[in-house]
């Protein structure tokens, strides 16, 4: 049965709140709101090309406005900013034909594109022009189909703006571009709007994360907050600290406590000095870098004139052959580390030394596939070093397609540990509470991989044949981070 048939009837013409939810299966629910996401990405797709149309070719006589964006917000119940958006987004393929016709073709979504297209009309300034291309080629790659996700991207960029450095820092760390504004509204309320570099970023959602998880009455009920008035709630308790601890600023006399993971190969090339002749970060803080000096001197830039070409090598980027396709981008890109961060994900090598300054900072160590090397293995619970070598390896939540925050999360015992299971990383795997439920009531499995990450085994029930399935992070994630 097709999906037409399977849901012919259930999506009628007419008034939304008319849809026949009661006469589809669960599966057809499924089908059905699949089938829908596909048609609204299309109809995204057809809006944006009409929309250039009318930006290129309607004169404000016809529109009634001063330009389409003000005319398209007129017309619909789109805010003016999004409105702009779409607009915007219609030029800029406009000029990018490669990515136009991924987006018309749905294969990347507006967001994807947007990044993409942000990336090619601000390129790092070292980057020679014959290599925007096969780079292009290689984001539009990782910016395809649906489990394309927005940090990977950003982590593919981050990277090109490493191997090319320049001394302009990003736009995501761009502090010349923080904003926060605090206004008394005429309720007596304050309104809070900001706009963050990274760095920042990562503080504030480290600093929020613990105090915004839900919290379950005493009955077992659940916590009924939404997200939003969470985050408020934990912002509220972090000022109270704030101003009961005085100049220290934290609790217990202790900054806030961030994560930056690294492979070991990257680690060792970047224990150097940095760009400017100074000492690397030495054992202070965990990140690496192609930021620093070469042996003989010299910067590892590349884009620089006269610089070296590069390749990839067993201790991380060398220098060799410049890539020329596409395919070799991508291999560029998998083989070069960035520094990654639990909330903001990629930053620079610059950034994070920036960070390692001003916050304590975690080493957590990793092979090539990205599994944490060298932690204990003997308590009844996970340690704290454990716990955050977990969180490291599995991203959060590692049951596939949850990703919930690491802090949220508990540590699982695949063997249990009153059979004899131990407590160390190849028996242990980070769900949240609901998924850590279903592993222990619904029949899913967990083994540990090859590449030392969790696989789950689904139930009979959800696939006859139990194919393994990769972790969240092996999905969504860097293959190697």
């Amino acid at each position: 049965m097709g999906d037409g048939e399977r849901t012919q009837g259930a999506l009628p013409d007419g008034d939304p709140a008319d849809v026949d939810t009661l006469r589809l299966t669960e599966a057809q629910l499924l089908e059905t709101v699949l089938a829908v996401s596909a048609e609204i990405t299309r109809l995204e797709a057809v809006r944006v090309r009409l929309m250039d149309a009318v930006d290129s070719r309607c004169r404000v006589d016809v529109l009634g406005h001063p330009h389409a964006k003000a005319w398209l917000a007129a017309h619909t119940m789109l805010e003016p900013g999004a409105a702009g958006r779409i607009v915007n987004l219609a030029r800029g393929l406009r000029a990018q034909p490669e990515v136009a016709g991924k987006f018309y073709g749905c294969s990347i979504s507006a967001d994807h594109a947007g990044l993409i297209l942000r990336f090619c009309e601000r390129p790092p300034k070292g980057m020679p022009l014959s290599a925007l291309g096969p780079v292009l080629d290689a984001l539009l790659t990782a910016a395809d189909g649906p489990q394309a996700r927005t940090d990977l991207i950003r982590e593919g960029i981050a990277k090109v703006e490493r191997i090319f450095e320049s001394d302009e820092h990003p736009a995501s760390e761009d502090l010349d571009r923080n904003e926060l504004h605090a206004s008394k509204t005429l309720n007596g309320r304050v309104s809070v709007k900001g706009d963050l570099d990274a760095v920042t970023g990562e503080m504030l959602l480290t600093a929020l994360s613990k105090l915004a998880a839900p919290r379950p009455a005493t009955d077992g009920a659940r916590d009924e907050r939404t997200p939003g008035r969470r985050r408020a709630d934990a912002f509220t308790e972090l000022l109270r600290r704030y101003l009961a601890a005085g100049l220290n600023g934290t609790e217990a006399g202790e900054r806030p406590h961030i994560s930056v993971q690294v492979r070991a190969r990257d680690l060792a090339y970047a224990r150097g000095t940095d760009r400017s002749g100074a000492s690397g970060m030495g054992g202070t803080s965990g990140t690496s870098g192609m930021g620093g000096t070469d042996r003989s001197g010299g910067t590892d830039r590349v884009g620089d004139p006269g610089g070296h070409a590069f390749g990839t090598g067993p201790a991380g980027p060398t220098f060799g052959d410049r890539p020329t396709s596409a395919e070799d981008w991508a291999a560029v890109l998998a083989e070069t580390g960035v520094a990654w961060a639990a909330w903001m994900g990629p930053l620079t090598i610059t950034a994070a030394r920036h960070l390692a300054c001003d916050a304590q900072v975690s080493t957590v160590i990793l092979d090539d596939h990205g599994a944490p090397l060298d932690v204990g293995v003997t308590s009844r619970t996970a340690t704290r070093k454990q716990r955050r070598a977990l969180a490291v390896r599995d991203g959060g939540c590692a049951f596939p397609g949850c990703g919930a925050p690491a802090s949220w999360c508990e540590g699982h015992h695949i063997v249990h540990w009153a059979d004899g299971g131990l407590t160390d990383m190849d028996n242990l795997v980070l769900l949240c509470g609901f998924h850590h439920r279903l592993i222990h009531h619904d029949g899913w499995e967990v083994q540990i991989g090859d590449d030392r990450h969790p696989w789950f085994i689904p139930p009979p029930g959800v696939d006859p044949f139990r194919e393994p399935l990769p972790s969240h992070n092996r999905r969504a994630g860097p293959a190697a981070a």
